[in-house]
């Protein structure tokens, strides 16, 4: 079809959507290109967009092209800010969200314009609106940590942070949300450093709930660096400051960290308990994201005294809950927690098949996992190698390689319980 037969509504239309990235809803097309079903149904029968499911998008060639004609048109400018606000808005709706129940869904949204997200990124960034940019990126924060993508949200921070040191209330969250990037991407020094700003310029600003957010922050990357006692404190503060704003959803997620302190402490009784609460409280408000965490962490004091049924079904859980929220690490990890339980109860082949499938993961998401569970998958080859001979150990790290996620959850289950 030739774009010089389209009609000019047609013609305007199709320049315009090229400034999405990864397509879009008519929704978002409307409110950004002021769309209307019957010029873009047009286009799709003309074959210049395609559509699946609800969303929109071009092939990469004809959006190129589009975008010529959009430069070409002189509303460049005038698409990429309605387009940059729109995407601002939906990141600063979703961003609270991704704390509370119902993340699933909201990871799906944001999941599907994260291209979008960045063009808007990039757009702010470059045009010097820095704080917008900062505001965006900030929000982006939850999903980049649920789905993995820390070195790029460590790097978008990073950039931006460096561009604008203006002492404001996004300024804080930002850094809040950088020093956690930098945490989970194995930099704890920088990660305090950060989390110290942001706690001292929320606190000057009056900003409760990011200071408390702060100090969540900073416990984590202290914690990282062995120094136990101070992010016990800090964590204790933070979840007072959250249970009298009412933020349930952020104390839980601090008091999981406080109990995972409190057992690398050695003050297990105290972890345990705290886990044991945590957990009842998850169901309580149907957070699942922190009903997996805490799942996780009493399956370890189940399978530590000998309950290998228990720990596998509960692990179980938490792995689907982990699956459906698209979480990578997670996920292997419990892989790997698996793997560990099925050993120390006898059942050497099948260890070793799910810390495979853990490897595998790990391999295809371009992930490390955490020195604590690298140190447990390594001790659990070890340990079922010397159970198997050499055939039998390469056939099964082979087989469980090929695994997916419900193969080896069934695995676990019919090796420990009977069934699948």
């Amino acid at each position: 079809m030739s774009h010089d037969l389209l009609t000019p509504d047609e013609q305007r239309l199709f320049a315009r959507l090229a400034v999405f990235r990864g397509g879009c809803t008519l929704e978002a097309a409307d409110a950004v290109a002021d769309a209307d079903l019957d010029t873009v149904q047009s286009l799709v029968d003309k074959s210049l967009v395609r559509v699946r499911e609800d969303r929109f998008w071009m092939l990469e060639t004809i959006r190129e092209f589009a975008l010529e004609r959009l430069e070409a048109s002189g509303e460049a400018d005038e698409m990429r800010r309605r387009h940059a606000e729109s995407f601002l808005v939906l990141a600063v709706e979703a961003e609270p969200q991704l704390r509370r129940t119902g993340r699933k869904t909201w990871l799906e949204r944001v999941e599907r314009d994260h291209d979008n997200i960045r063009a808007a990124m990039d757009h702010l960034a470059r045009i010097g609106d820095t704080q917008r940019a900062l505001q965006l990126a900030s929000a982006m924060c939850p999903f980049w940590d649920i789905r993995s993508h820390w070195a790029e949200g460590r790097r978008r921070l990073e950039i931006l942070l460096k561009a604008d040191d203006l002492p404001t209330l996004t300024r804080a969250r930002a850094l809040a949300g950088a020093s956690k990037m930098a945490t989970f991407s194995s930099d704890a020094e920088t990660g305090r450093r950060w989390a110290e700003e942001a706690a001292a310029l929320g606190r000057s600003l009056g900003d409760t709930w990011g200071t408390a957010n702060s100090l969540f922050a900073l416990a984590y990357a202290v914690s990282e660096d062995g120094d136990l006692t101070r992010a016990q404190g800090l964590l204790e503060e933070s979840i007072r400051t959250f249970d009298d704003l009412g933020d349930e959803h952020s104390s839980l997620h601090a008091s999981h960290n406080l109990a995972v302190i409190c057992e690398d402490a050695g003050d297990r009784e105290r972890a345990r308990a705290l886990h044991e609460a945590n957990l009842l409280r998850a169901r309580a408000v149907g957070d699942e994201r922190a009903e997996s965490m805490a799942l996780g962490s009493v399956a370890g004091f189940a399978r530590e005294a000998g309950h290998a049924r228990d720990a596998v079904e509960m692990l179980a859980t938490s792995t689907r809950i982990e699956r459906d929220l698209g979480d990578p690490t997670w996920l292997s990890i419990n892989l790997v927690r698996l793997g560990a339980t099925l050993n120390e109860a006898s059942h050497p082949d099948a260890a070793v098949r799910l810390v495979a499938a853990a490897e595998a993961y790990i391999a295809d998401s371009a992930l490390r996992l955490p020195p604590w569970a690298q140190q447990m998958k390594d001790q659990t080859l070890e340990a079922a190698g010397r159970s198997l001979d050499a055939t039998a150990f390469s056939a099964a790290r082979e087989a469980g390689r090929r695994l997916n996620v419900d193969e080896a959850l069934a695995l676990a289950l019919a090796e420990t319980t009977g069934r699948a």
